[in-house]
């Protein structure tokens, strides 16, 4: 199985792949090797510290085929969400475009300049995601319940009850991955189940992604960043589509709001 991913990965097996843009064909090569050095060792390295921000007391996954499972499910997420971001779509405002995919759901898409580097968005957006609740008033909280290895987590998201919400309150259960590659960071995910977390009583559990994020430095001035973000969500529940189309480029907008009063925050600060 694992030399078919490889190719896949590499864009050897699907002709769209190759037309992808320079940016995202670096991408998908970076998730070929990545998964090329785990067929080579045949297991994943386990943390050997818990990074800033996260839970201390999560254990890691014991078994190797859990890890690589893991591993493969964000992976293959980041994948798709890529192909996805090969055409944009319709313009839906100067800073988010949509498509509509397979199964008539949309996909939108955010461009925006951040006044941060890639290391400190990874930060905040990856390694102390836990955190992510103290400055985005939409995130009830986010717990990793597992880590496997330096790359892949597993998180359950709950979403703030707040006014104005159109689709309501609902908990999210995603495996994240993510890849540095030069001078950009590739955050994908997507929703998984985990016999161990069902979904809990008084919430719609949705269901993420494939989702991915792409932060590059701008050239010429690293301490400033091009962020990308494919938001791909099902819902669920009883909602109408155009209330769902509504809501969700809202949600990415009052995102990067949020994170751009954090990041202020922390230069303000410094």
């Amino acid at each position: 199985m694992l030399p078919a991913v490889v190719k896949l990965c590499c864009g050897i097996s699907y002709p769209h792949l190759r037309s992808m843009t320079g940016l995202q064909r670096t991408a998908v090569a970076v998730i070929g090797q990545e998964i090329t050095h785990l067929q080579r060792w045949g297991q994943i390295q386990h943390h050997n510290r818990t990074p800033a921000g996260l839970n201390p007391n999560v254990k890691p996954v014991p078994a190797k085929e859990d890890q690589l499972f893991y591993t493969q499910q964000g992976q293959e997420a980041m994948r798709k969400a890529l192909s996805m971001l090969e055409d944009k779509g319709g313009a839906n405002g100067d800073v988010i475009c949509s498509k509509v995919m397979p199964g008539a759901r949309k996909v939108f898409r955010l461009e925006a300049i951040l006044e941060a580097s890639v290391d400190e968005l990874y930060n905040l957006l990856f390694i102390r995601v836990e955190e992510m609740h103290q400055w985005n008033p939409s995130i009830q909280h986010i717990k990793v319940l597992k880590h496997v290895g330096p790359e892949t987590i597993v998180t359950h998201e709950v979403s703030a009850e707040t006014a104005g919400n159109l689709i309501g309150q609902r908990d999210f259960l995603s495996v994240r991955h993510s890849c540095k590659q030069k001078s950009s960071v590739y955050l994908g995910g997507a929703a998984i189940q985990l016999e161990s977390f069902p979904p809990q009583a008084g919430f719609v559990r949705a269901e993420d992604g494939p989702t991915c994020i792409i932060i590059q430095a701008l050239d010429g001035d690293r301490r400033r960043s091009h962020f990308t973000w494919l938001l791909n969500m099902d819902v669920k529940g009883w909602l109408p589509k155009s209330i769902v189309n509504q809501a969700l480029p809202r949600a990415q907008l009052d995102f990067t709001r949020h994170l751009r009063r954090r990041l202020t925050a922390s230069t303000t600060l410094g």
